[in-house]
């Protein structure tokens, strides 16, 4: 059985009201989520700032693959 099958079985035995706070948490997380995802994002931006105008080097396959010794 899939999570959200086992989690609406589970909310169905809860009073409504208990079922109204589950949804709440359910909003909060998904508010969570999108700010902890909305952070990462500006961090990402802020990291690689002022690195637009930089030259790269061109990087193959070969370089990419670790080398031991």
């Amino acid at each position: 059985m899939a999570v959200i099958d086992l989690i609406q079985n589970k909310v169905k035995l809860l009073p409504e009201p208990t079922q109204k706070e589950v949804l709440d948490f359910v909003d909060y997380l998904l508010y969570k989520s999108r700010e902890d995802r909305e952070w990462v994002e500006l961090s990402v931006r802020m990291a690689v700032r002022g690195l637009e105008s930089e030259e790269w080097p061109d990087y193959g396959d070969e370089d990419l693959k670790e080398q031991w010794s």
